[in-house]
C-alpha cells in the first residue's frame, strides 16, 4: 500500500515538477542577462543582496502557510536548532550572493554562466570531505573536463586582444575570481545544507527562511565597516534604484525558492538537465537581446560543461558492496 501510494504520489507531482522545471530553466539562464540589464552600477551590491533575501523570506512563509507547515513550527522550531542546521551556510550564501553581483557587471552573460558550472565540482569535493560521497569514474571524468571549461574561459576572457591591459584585468579580478571564489563557497555551503536535511530533517522552505534570515544579519553586520555601509549612509539604502532594479531581485528570489523546489521533488537529475539547458537560454538570451554572438571560447567550452554535466548526473556512484549483499 505504502508503495502504490509513494508511486501515485510521485505520478502526480509530474507536471508540477516540469513546471518547476521550466521556470527554473528559464530564471537560471535569464539572471545574468537580466541583472546586467537592470541593475545600474550606482546600485549598492549589499542593498540587492538584502532586497532579495527578504523578498525569498516572504515567498517561502507563504508557500509554508500554504502546505500548512506553518502552524506547527512554534512546537518544533529553537533558536540552536536552528543556528546549527542554517547558521553557516547563511553566511557563506550571503558572502556568494555578493560576490555574484560584482561578477555580473564584468563578464558576459554565457561566460558568467559556464563559469558558474564550476560549484558542481566543489560541490562534489566537499560532499565527500563532509559526507564521505563518494564519486564514481564517469563523474571524476565529468568534473575534470568542467575544470577544463573553466580554465580555457578564464584564460580567453584574461587575454582578450580587443580589451586594454585595465579592461583585462577588471575583468578577471571583478568577474572571473569573484564568480570562481562564489562558486567554491556554494560548493561548500550546499554541502552543510544537505547534512543539516539529513540530520535536521528541515524543509526547504524552512531552510530558506532561515538562511535569509541569518545571511541578511550578517550583511547587516558587514555594513559597519564596509565600503557599501559608507555608500548606504551617504547616498542611501536604494541609491541607484529604478523600477526594473526589481525585477532582477524579485527573479533572483524566486530562483531560489524553485531551485528547492526541483531538488526535493525531483532531485539532482532533473536539477542537473536544467542547468544544462539553462545555459542554452542564456546563449539564445545574449545574442537575441544583445545581438553578440559567442566567442570562440565560450563555443568550445559550452560543449565540454554540457558534456560534462550529462555524464555526471548520468553515472552516479555505485557502492559494489552494497549491491552484492542486496543480491544475497
Amino acid at each position: 500500500m505504502a508503495t502504490a501510494k509513494g508511486a501515485k504520489s510521485a505520478s502526480s507531482m509530474g507536471p508540477m515538477v516540469l513546471f518547476y522545471s521550466i521556470l527554473l530553466t528559464l530564471q537560471y539562464g535569464s539572471q545574468p542577462l537580466i541583472s546586467k540589464r537592470c541593475i545600474g552600477k550606482d546600485v549598492i551590491v549589499t542593498s540587492s543582496v538584502l532586497t532579495c533575501e527578504i523578498v525569498k523570506v516572504v515567498c517561502a512563509l507563504i508557500l509554508m502557510a500554504r502546505d500548512g507547515t506553518l502552524k506547527g513550527l512554534s512546537k518544533e522550531w529553537t533558536l540552536m536548532g536552528s543556528l546549527t542546521a542554517s547558521g553557516l551556510p547563511a553566511a557563506i550564501y550571503a558572502l556568494q550572493n555578493s560576490l555574484l553581483q560584482i561578477s555580473y557587471r564584468s563578464l558576459d552573460s554565457l561566460t558568467f554562466s559556464i563559469l558558474n558550472q564550476t560549484k558542481i565540482f566543489f560541490t562534489a569535493f566537499f560532499t565527500f570531505i563532509i559526507l564521505r560521497q563518494k564519486q564514481s569514474i564517469q563523474q571524476l571524468g565529468a568534473l575534470c573536463l568542467l575544470i577544463m571549461a573553466a580554465v580555457l574561459l578564464s584564460v580567453g576572457e584574461g587575454s582578450n586582444k580587443d580589451s586594454s591591459a585595465s579592461n583585462s584585468d577588471q575583468v578577471v579580478f571583478y568577474g572571473i575570481i569573484p564568480v570562481l571564489v562564489a562558486s567554491v563557497l556554494s560548493g561548500l555551503a550546499s554541502s552543510l545544507c544537505q547534512w543539516a536535511s539529513q540530520v535536521k530533517k528541515h524543509s526547504s522552505y524552512l531552510m530558506t527562511v532561515e538562511m535569509s534570515i541569518v545571511g541578511s544579519l550578517c550583511l547587516l553586520v558587514s555594513t559597519l565597516k564596509s565600503p557599501d555601509g559608507e555608500a548606504i549612509k551617504r547616498y542611501g539604502f536604494f541609491h541607484g534604484w529604478t523600477a526594473l532594479t526589481l525585477v532582477p531581485v524579485i527573479s533572483n528570489a524566486l530562483g531560489g525558492i524553485l531551485v528547492g523546489l526541483v531538488t526535493s521533488h525531483a532531485g539532482g537529475v532533473r536539477k542537473g538537465f536544467v542547468i544544462v539547458s539553462a545555459l542554452l537560454v542564456t546563449a539564445l538570451l545574449q545574442f537575441a537581446f544583445e545581438g553578440k554572438p559567442p566567442t570562440s571560447y565560450c563555443l568550445v567550452a559550452l560543449p565540454l560543461v554540457m558534456s560534462s554535466i550529462s555524464l555526471y548526473q548520468k553515472y552516479p556512484y555505485i557502492d559494489k558492496k552494497k549491491k552484492k549483499k542486496k543480491k544475497v
